[in-house]
């Protein structure tokens, strides 16, 4: 199976006060079926694991056209797009039921040993995907390296890594660095506006208690674009980027 197609329901937990799905959990969707998908591929959590290996996300780029309303269903199509140096590429197109295309989004992995934390270079199977790919792919550009903000840029309130924020690694999930930088927009940004690009790069991991906090600035030259940098207080050390840019909300409807 060289794509997947997955039906995920909005629930209303996962809107945000404009009644619309929050962006990060647009990304859950995306990081749920993708699991899915390595599983039937057979390079599934499990699978890396009896190599003593293990997935990490480390790039992401997504374009969104609208933001999907609670009781919608979102179809998520994913592929794996084969390889890029040493990662591992996979793309995504989000459409409703109704197909109307919402996203399109881009990903890069690596493959890293749990004793060693050394980088592993795909396979050859893995390579041989960017020979096959969907003939009716969105045309999306991948994930790059991005700057950090600015050093004189706002700082958020310190915060500490809950458990609510942990996956089964005992690390922060990569989609709760999405959601604290939501937390650092005003509810009258929120409800008039709607992510149109999301870019993030994971740099470093977080666990339980770490105090954290968030730096974000514009983008100069970008008016509606953020960089932001999510930071380890005790060693100052940059654990993810993000460069969201914004566009106006339509209205809600009922």
């Amino acid at each position: 199976m060289k794509e997947l197609l997955a039906k995920y329901p909005v629930h209303v937990y996962e809107t945000g006060p404009d009644g619309r799905i929050n962006m990060y959990s647009l990304f859950d969707f995306m990081q749920d079926a993708a699991s899915d998908h390595a599983v039937i591929l057979g390079y599934g959590r499990d699978d890396l694991l009896k190599k003593n290996h293990f997935w990490v996300l480390s790039r992401m780029y997504a374009e969104i056209s609208e933001l999907p309303l609670w009781k919608d269903i979102v179809i998520v199509r994913t592929w794996p797009s084969g390889t890029d140096k040493m990662f591992a590429m996979r793309n995504y197109d989000l459409y409703t039921s109704e197909g109307k295309h919402v996203a399109a989004a881009s990903s890069s992995w690596l493959i890293i040993d749990r004793t060693t934390k050394r980088i592993h270079r795909p396979d050859e199977v893995l390579m041989n995907y960017n020979n096959e790919q969907p003939a009716t792919a969105s045309s999306l550009r991948g994930a790059v390296k991005l700057q950090g903000s600015d050093i004189n840029g706002s700082l958020s309130p310190a915060f500490r890594v809950s458990v609510n924020d942990l996956d089964v690694n005992l690390h922060t999930n990569n989609v709760n660095y999405l959601k604290w930088i939501n937390n650092t927009y005003n509810l009258n940004f929120i409800m008039e506006h709607h992510p149109s690009t999301i870019e993030i790069n994971y740099l470093a991991e977080s666990i339980f208690g770490e105090k954290i906090i968030i730096r974000t600035s514009g983008d100069e030259g970008n008016d509606g674009c953020f960089n932001h940098s999510v930071i380890r207080l005790n060693d100052n050390k940059e654990l993810c980027r993000a460069r969201i840019c914004w566009a106006g909300n339509s209205a809600p409807q009922n």
